[in-house]
């Protein structure tokens, strides 16, 4: 420690008092100071103004400037004594002690380096320092060295505490030597290196496996920005398009609006102006009637009775109007045009009631949360669902057995339901459905139907079958093939014949698919529209009373 103390003392001693560093081009000024050449003539280059220059350390000033002259012995003293500290430096500053996750040195003392190699054969790690020697010393050169990227007793069998440098294939484990002749004894074993070469091959494998589903989530990555960019584009068109057609109906009512009132300004100006005509007639002949009753009742007081009898025939000649009324005739008000106005609002209110479902659900298809749509059977099962049977929907001559999910041909019929199908021989489910759902169904009869509705479908009438009307949608098999019926429109389906279908319901994105049951699943029709209500699963049926084993099941898959 006392040796150490003096070299730092020693070499203190060769600092430059300017930049506190050891000299570099000592050289000494005329006082006996040393300092570098560099920093000297910064300083002075300072006071050239002044023309006199002192020293640093013991202010004595010289005048004019002094010559400086390399100090040969300095430097040589300098030189040497870098060279001593170099030889003995500690290890370099750059190897890094071992962290918390680092595997750290089995050779330092106290604060331990963080390990960068691994010697298999001495069972050891090492950090640069203390790996030299594998380098240097001949029978150290042919030990086998690895990453120190985990420790090396994770690679070691605890039971024998040996490396594991054989593979058990029946176990699909590492184990040791001597594992290998005991407890797996007689298992398909092979050693690291042909392991690590089947491994490496499973490896690029996966490498290729990783780069492709990159590259397939760079191409969605583009068009998801590319979708966002149409969507984006798409809403603001929206936007306009809605702020018009809004607009307009705005104007068309202000306008109407404006009509009915001056329709209304000018009849009542007509009308008053008819009112007033009649007055001043009435008037008129109210003066003419007094004027007359004047007349009367002065030739009633005469006593002559031939003027009477002769004047009293040219009064009696009437000269009235006919008779008006206000309320002779029918009532007739303003009030009346108010409950027009009225009736135009309701059915206005009545027609955006109806209307809006249908706009809110086609807003809300626009979903990009929404997961990819499922491809493999094992995919749709993930959104299978329970389902049951509504024993009040079925049709009088089926019977709901197996827990509610199966339907067969029954001779009893069932009591009357407000909710039940009277007219054909099918039944809905008691879940109504308004997410992602899988189910499928299966049976036995001439046509069986797989099929969804809204629960306001009509029970009773001739359109009440699935299909038949805008409130279902039903997928028929046959023995000659499948056909899809919507709003009583049929359409022909081709594909592999099965009495088997499954339905795939997502209900947000308004995708109804019906599938042939397989792997991979092989899709019959696809439905793409908006849905307003939730949507119910129906199973139904066509067969004669002499069928046998005729049937149809929601198949249990929960």
């Amino acid at each position: 420690m006392a040796g150490k103390q003096q070299h730092q003392l020693e070499e203190q001693q060769f600092y430059c008092s300017v930049c506190l560093d050891l000299l570099k081009e000592p050289v000494t000024i005329p006082c006996g100071h040393s300092y570098c050449r560099g920093c000297i003539e910064v300083c002075w280059d300072q006071r050239e103004e002044k023309g006199t220059y002192s020293c640093p350390q013991c202010r004595e000033t010289f005048s004019p400037r002094p010559v400086l002259r390399r100090n040969n012995m300095l430097a040589e003293v300098v030189e040497m004594l870098k060279r001593t500290s170099t030889q003995q430096a500690a290890p370099p500053a750059a190897v890094a002690c071992a962290g918390p996750e680092d595997v750290a040195c089995d050779f330092c003392c106290g604060k331990r380096n963080k390990a960068t190699t691994s010697c298999l054969t001495c069972l050891a790690s090492y950090c640069p320092a203390h790996l030299e020697p594998h380098y240097s010393v001949p029978v150290l050169k042919k030990h086998q060295l690895v990453s120190a990227t985990v420790p090396l007793q994770e690679k070691m069998c605890t039971k024998h505490n040996k490396l594991m440098e054989v593979y058990c294939q029946t176990d699909k484990q590492l184990v040791c030597s001597l594992c290998n002749l005991d407890e797996h004894k007689g298992h398909t074993t092979t050693s690291i290196s042909v392991q690590k070469a089947e491994t490496q091959k499973h490896l690029v494998l996966s490498q290729k496996k990783v780069q492709e589903r990159a590259q397939q989530r760079e191409k969605e990555l583009k068009e998801l920005k590319q979708a966002e960019e149409n969507l984006k584009s798409c809403a603001q068109t929206a936007l306009k398009d809605c702020d018009k057609i809004f607009a307009e109906l705005i104007s068309s009512m202000q306008r109407r609006h404006k009509e009915v009132k001056q329709l209304i300004r000018d009849q009542e100006k007509t009308a008053v102006t008819q009112a007033e005509e009649l007055q001043l007639q009435l008037e008129r002949e109210i003066i003419k009637l007094r004027r007359r009753g004047t007349e009367l009742e002065q030739l009633s007081r005469t006593d002559d009775h031939i003027h009477l009898i002769q004047i009293f025939q040219s009064l009696s000649t009437s000269c009235d109007s006919p008779d008006f009324s206000p309320g002779a005739g029918p009532p007739r008000s303003f009030r009346d045009v108010t409950d027009c106005v009225s009736e135009l609002r309701d059915k206005l209110e009545t027609a955006l009631r109806d209307t809006w479902p249908r706009i809110s659900a086609t807003v809300s298809y626009v979903d990009f949360s929404l997961p990819p749509a499922p491809k493999s059977r094992e995919e749709f099962l993930r959104y299978c669902c329970p389902l049951t049977l509504d024993v009040t929907s079925n049709y009088p001559y089926l019977k709901v057995i197996c827990n509610n999910r199966r339907v067969r041909p029954s001779p009893s019929p069932y009591a009357a339901e407000p909710d039940r199908f009277t007219k054909f021989p099918q039944v809905l489910c008691r879940e109504g459905l308004s997410e992602r759902c899988y189910w499928e169904v299966e049976g036995y009869a001439r046509t069986l139907s797989a099929a969804v509705a809204y629960k306001d479908i009509d029970r009773t009438s001739d359109g009440s079958q699935f299909g038949n009307n805008d409130k279902s949608w039903s997928l028929e098999c046959t023995a000659n093939g499948y056909s899809f019926h919507h709003n009583n429109v049929e359409t022909a389906v081709s594909g592999p014949h099965s009495y088997t279908i499954g339905v795939y319901l997502d209900y947000k994105a308004g995708t109804l698919c019906f599938y042939h049951v397989s792997d991979p699943m092989v899709l019959l029709h696809k439905v793409q529209t908006t849905f307003t209500q939730p949507l119910y699963p129906g199973l139904g049926l066509k067969y004669e009373w002499y069928d046998v084993g005729v049937f149809a099941e929601l198949v249990k898959l929960w």
